[in-house]
């Protein structure tokens, strides 16, 4: 006869009080700790994730680029260029600030002291970066206080008078020169500036002594170049083209060691009398120095995309300039073996900031 099972062995757990309920909590535990770890780990992953999209979606909200020159010159005419293009791949607006002021060291040191977030670039020059040091009692060191993105352009520059001077080639202005020692003057964008060193190293191997007048900017210098207050000046083609092209200034050289596509019939400095004359310019971005390394790369990868684009490759070519997207390393070793040649020159010149 089978008997009712008694109360020790419900559940078919035979002597299951309270000793038998406790394998089951013991499941129930586990269970339970499973389950927050795997919440946890879930949680971590979301994170990473959220993290990993901040970093690629970078930059997410208005990014601004300082150039340290009054708008118009030539450097402002390649950062907006460029600044449109950016806006257009990250989707966030790209807004050139100009800070003129002091050869371009306002705008620098601006730049140098801004959040080191990678959202406020400084589109630069050979003078800014290079030459300044040398001149001016600055409040930073480019070389440490500035992180190198990239070199953005090379920039062919040429020398120009106002039509009305009896010069129609550098023979002819050295000539002139010469016979009026110090009355004939040049144009910059300010001391120190690549345009005035130009002009210093032509009056150094030219023996002559054209007097130096400095400007606030290439901008307001060409007004007066083409208004007739000053006779030369020796600035960028990006600059200098669109007034050659309407008769309103001659071109007598480049100063590159070779021609101008887009002035074939313009020698260089070197062929028309000057042998081993050889200036050029360059325009780069840089970053306060603390800007994260992963946010330099996406600044220089998506600037040589930029440099790459056909269209932005045919209108640097129109303005005279060559696009030139390196890594950061170089850039900041090209910026460092300027600044020991300029050096020299500056010393050599006793050049001084007026």
């Amino acid at each position: 006869m089978q008997r009712a099972a008694g109360p020790q062995e419900v559940d078919g757990l035979k002597g299951s009080g309270t000793k038998g309920n406790a394998p089951k909590e013991s499941v129930l535990k586990e269970g339970v700790l499973k389950a927050a770890a795997r919440t946890l780990l879930a949680a971590a992953l979301a994170l990473c994730a959220v993290g990993g999209a901040r970093a690629e979606t970078f930059p997410d909200k208005p990014v601004r680029m300082i150039v340290a020159f009054p708008a118009g010159g030539g450097t402002d005419i390649v950062a907006r260029l460029i600044a449109e293009r950016l806006t257009a791949l990250w989707h966030q607006q790209v807004i050139v600030d100009n800070r003129g002021g002091a050869g371009g060291v306002i705008g620098t040191e601006a730049a140098a002291r801004s959040a080191p977030d990678g959202y406020t670039i400084l589109m630069a020059t050979l003078g800014n970066l290079s030459i300044n040091p040398h001149l001016y009692k600055m409040s930073i060191d480019p070389t440490k206080d500035l992180a190198p993105i990239s070199n953005v352009v090379d920039v062919n520059f040429v020398l120009v008078v106002n039509p009305k001077v009896p010069a129609r080639n550098v023979k002819e202005l050295i000539e002139l020169a010469r016979k009026q020692p110090g009355q004939i003057n040049f144009s910059s964008s300010g001391v120190g500036g690549a345009p005035h060193l130009a002009g210093e190293l032509f009056n150094q191997m030219a023996g002559v002594k054209l007097a130096h007048i400095p400007y606030k900017g290439s901008a307001p210098s060409f007004t007066d170049l083409i208004g007739g207050q000053v006779s030369v000046t020796f600035d960028s083609l990006v600059q200098a083209l669109p007034y050659i092209q309407a008769g309103k200034l001659r071109a007598l050289a480049v100063l590159g060691d070779k021609r101008s596509d887009l002035l074939p019939d313009v020698p260089t400095l070197s062929e028309a009398g000057l042998r081993g004359y050889n200036f050029s310019n360059w325009f780069g971005l840089v970053a306060p120095a603390d800007v994260p390394a992963d946010r330099i790369r996406k600044l220089n990868a998506d600037v040589r995309k930029v440099l790459d684009e056909p269209a932005v490759k045919d209108q640097l070519a129109k303005m005279g300039a060559v696009p030139a997207g390196n890594t950061p390393e170089a850039f900041g070793t090209q910026i460092r073996d300027d600044s020991a040649k300029w050096a020299r020159v500056i010393k050599e010149q006793n050049i001084r900031a007026q």
